[in-house]
């Protein structure tokens, strides 16, 4: 006989993805370091765009928030379409689980809950030179907001699975992303906001039962009653 009763991952502490000591030691990170470290960063590209470029203020503010709405985008895409790769192959399996899978299996893992510093850093150096190109010298104030976006994500993913729903109006990024991670995988991918997923339409279900039959891989048998 089938249950269609969801798995829903209640493993606790913190499992082993490389055999590698410094590897290893390097997927854990403390949430506060990436918040200080891209905080700084912004900072420091703000003021160099108006002591040095010369931007006036307001030209920054609107520069900074284009990045700030780009990166909720990203946030979106990221974790839909890469996150979440179909496991096709073994290749696959493993690159997806060591990136987010593992996230999904021990949502309580607060050392996991932020990318490792080091490779934060190689990729927003990577997003700096690109977005240089196609910005110029606008890049100070964009890629600044874009930063303090993923320092924003990055603040609300850690309270989620870290602290309990608030009674105010954060609740709704607390039940948005508690949806995807206990009941529907395949919806609610924005975290930060909801925003992209209204979009895209790819919003929790109205009916429930209707997010368990698409869950086909969450499917067992119970032994005892077969």
């Amino acid at each position: 006989m089938e249950s269609t009763k969801l798995k829903r991952p209640k493993h606790k502490g913190s499992p082993k993805l490389f055999n590698n000591p410094i590897l290893e030691k390097l997927t854990h990170t403390h949430i506060s370091l990436p918040l200080i470290i891209f905080s700084v960063i912004s900072a420091a590209l703000i003021y160099y765009g108006i002591i040095e470029k010369g931007f006036e203020a307001p030209a920054m503010v609107l520069l900074f928030f284009a990045g700030l709405f780009f990166f909720t985008f990203i946030e979106y895409v990221m974790h839909r379409y890469l996150y979440h790769i179909p496991a096709t192959s073994e290749r696959k399996k493993k690159i997806s689980y060591t990136m987010h899978g593992v996230h999904h299996d021990y949502p309580k893992d607060k050392s996991r809950l932020a990318m490792p510093p080091l490779l934060s850093l190689i990729i927003a150096t990577v997003l700096f030179i690109i977005y240089r190109v196609f910005l110029g010298d606008y890049v100070f104030g964009f890629l600044a907001g874009f930063l303090i976006g993923y320092a924003a994500y990055l603040a609300v993913h850690y309270s989620v699975h870290a602290f309990k729903v608030p009674n105010n109006f954060m609740k709704i990024l607390w039940h948005h992303h508690s949806i995807h991670h206990y009941r529907e995988p395949d919806r609610a991918f924005g975290v930060s906001s909801p925003l992209w997923d209204q979009i895209f339409r790819t919003m929790p279900r109205k009916d429930p039962m209707k997010a368990r039959k698409k869950q086909e891989t969450n499917v067992y048998i119970d032994p005892e009653k077969a």
